[in-house]
């Protein structure tokens, strides 16, 4: 089958699409899927770079999200069958640990990742676990079908779960443009939360407006933390939604109100940062870390696909013998929405 792989860590002249050998099924619960489309996140770029810790075997299959119909399935496979569309939750986890046992399978012992621990979505055929499965909503394109899942649980989780955030609350949204901002920003609105939207983009911003932002802040020339304590008469935002890190987080907090809560899900600008633990016991803080979901959570992101909510922005589609420009596309920060690969029509 053909692939976009990963030769070696560096840059985009690593990647090459190329033959690879066509992965089968291997246990009864297993599916082999037919991919339409792939979706990429700012993990492939960390991918593509190297993370520690992260041995990879090269050539190596990139990418974690998408959507494609069923080929084949298992024999104890009762969900689907050849001919369903389905769209793909990248997390794998062992189901037997205690975390998993427990229903918290992001937190499995042996968690991984498809394209980042494992070979990933941006194949022409994929065979995983009927569990990591759900059906394509009626009548979402695969585009969006393929740049759902990442995001949006990994949204979701971070505002429903983690923060907790309730109807009538002001939430604090940095980097409007990305997908898991962008899918934040749907799920706050559908919590019934206030949205306050930064981006260096005056485009994206409007954009986050069209999608039901209260407030827009451009941060390249506004005092965000300023502005943010006059429009909440001084008091702060109940919660921010981190993924930035170095540059933005010591703006973050001093967005906070008292008993704010700040969750993060990443650190495209660096991982070491740095917090006043007086202001944080002062004004009882909450931080919460947050990665992907468990698989109540994705069933309910599904079923809300399924009403028509939650579906993801899409950038810009390209055939797979252009992958390496989806990933300039998103090296730049460019992008409004998902950077989808079409992998085959």
């Amino acid at each position: 089958m053909r692939a976009l792989t990963l030769t070696s860590h560096g840059s985009l002249d690593q990647l090459r699409v190329q033959d690879v050998p066509d992965p089968v099924i291997s246990a009864p619960d297993q599916v082999r899927i037919s991919m339409r489309a792939a979706a990429l996140n700012r993990l492939d770029l960390f991918v593509l770079q190297g993370l520690p810790g992260v041995a990879l075997q090269f050539p190596h299959v990139m990418g974690g999200d998408g959507a494609g119909v069923v080929e084949s399935v298992g024999a104890a496979v009762t969900r689907f069958q050849p001919r369903d569309r389905v769209m793909i939750n990248p997390g794998l986890s062992c189901w037997n640990c205690e975390y998993c046992l427990a229903g918290e399978q992001s937190l499995c012992v042996s968690y991984r990742l498809l394209g980042e621990h494992v070979p990933g979505s941006i194949a022409e055929l994929l065979v995983l676990p009927e569990r990591n499965l759900a059906p394509v909503p009626e009548g979402m394109p695969w585009e969006k079908a393929a740049a759902f899942s990442l995001a949006t649980l990994t949204a979701w989780r971070m505002l429903a779960n983690r923060a907790a955030v309730r109807a009538g609350e002001t939430v604090l949204i940095w980097g409007i443009g990305g997908g898991v901002s962008l899918a934040a920003l749907q799920i706050a609105k559908l919590l019934g939360a206030r949205v306050i939207a930064t981006s260096s983009s005056d485009a994206k911003l409007a954009a986050a407006t069209t999608l039901g932002a209260d407030v827009t802040l451009n941060y390249t020339t506004t005092d965000v933390p300023r502005q943010v304590r006059e429009l909440t008469a001084r008091r702060g935002v109940e919660v921010v939604v981190e993924n930035v890190g170095e540059r933005t987080w010591e703006q973050s907090l001093r967005c906070l109100g008292r008993m704010g809560r700040l969750v993060t899900c990443g650190a495209t600008t660096g991982p070491m940062v740095v917090t006043d633990v007086r202001k944080l016991f002062w004004y009882q803080w909450s931080i919460f870390g947050s990665t992907m979901g468990n698989y109540t959570e994705y069933q309910e992101i599904s079923r809300l696909a399924g009403q028509g909510k939650l579906w993801p922005l899409v950038d810009s589609v390209v055939p797979l013998d252009r992958a390496a420009d989806a990933f300039a596309r998103l090296a730049s920060g460019a992008q409004l929405g998902k950077l989808v690969i079409e992998v085959s029509s």
